[in-house]
């Protein structure tokens, strides 16, 4: 049986305004049945999708045990307004408005929360990142919030210093997680962070000629290099794919693949203890 923990039901994998446009006048439930359907053939049999603001994850969860899938959503993601994730999530304009809208999450039905507090990485060149995260003290208030209303906290988060704040407030999961060092490794470890690499969002670009091939082989390769030090930390880590993120079509098995890679024989006990978290907080 195979898990996917971070996915968004809403994109497609290959062009997002175009995805988003298809739910434009309501969700469309052949695109979600669809899609269901394809994680079911594959043998998947949970899902943790990062969210969306029309809806298209909500309805998958209501879909989800039709095809025998257990489906977490957190609603909409929170994002800073003017900082990287407003196109598919709702914003927050101070702490005062974030609590306000993680108490509201309640009441419609959120399964976590999951924070936006960084940038994506620059594809066309290694090490580089679109945008510096949030301050540590505004990410440590963010995560406390959330655990105080009882929620477990999902965070999209790149760079060593901006990782390393997340665990240190007790974020449950970090996803994507480019660039580590050692520090915000150890603060993962020590802190029971899940880290979700969705190594797919890297390794899916080789060969397809939008980004410097270059860059994207040592992005990849710093990747893989950060999720076999950290498994050897005896860190918790979880498969995701970051599904409908360009090039990573939903059902996409790459993932697997390229966590094998990293962890050789012992990376099916690792993933079996990271899964097991995630399934028990999310």
């Amino acid at each position: 049986m195979r898990v996917d923990c971070h996915i968004h039901m809403v994109l497609d994998g290959e062009n997002w305004k175009a995805a988003i446009a298809r739910h434009s006048g309501g969700v469309a439930e052949d695109w979600v049945r669809r899609i269901l359907e394809t994680y079911r053939g594959l043998g998947f049999t949970y899902l943790r999708d990062g969210g969306d603001r029309w809806g298209v994850g909500v309805l998958a969860r209501t879909l989800a045990p039709e095809y025998g899938i257990t489906y977490r959503t957190p609603l909409s993601p929170l994002c800073h307004k003017g900082h990287y994730g407003g196109f598919i999530g709702e914003t927050y304009s101070d702490l005062r408005q974030y609590a306000a809208i993680v108490a509201g999450k309640r009441a419609t039905g959120a399964d976590f929360i999951k924070i936006m507090i960084s940038g994506l990485m620059d594809f066309d060149h290694c090490g580089v990142l679109t945008e510096d995260g949030l301050p540590a003290g505004e990410i440590r208030e963010l995560v406390h919030i959330a655990h105080e209303e009882g929620f477990a906290v999902m965070a999209h988060a790149n760079g060593a210093r901006t990782v390393e704040a997340a665990a240190e407030a007790g974020v449950d999961s970090v996803e994507h997680g480019a660039y580590l060092d050692e520090s915000a490794l150890q603060a993962m470890a020590e802190n029971g962070t899940v880290w979700v690499p969705t190594l797919s969002t890297i390794g899916n670009l080789r060969g397809k000629g939008r980004f410097d091939e270059g860059a994207v082989a040592a992005i990849l390769d710093s990747a893989l290099e950060n999720t076999a030090r950290f498994a050897a930390m005896g860190g918790l880590l979880a498969p995701g794919t970051d599904a409908g993120a360009w090039a990573v079509p939903h059902g996409s098995v790459t993932e697997y693949a390229l966590l094998e890679q990293a962890l050789g024989e012992n990376g099916e006990s690792v993933l079996a203890r990271g899964t097991a978290e995630i399934r028990r907080k999310f």
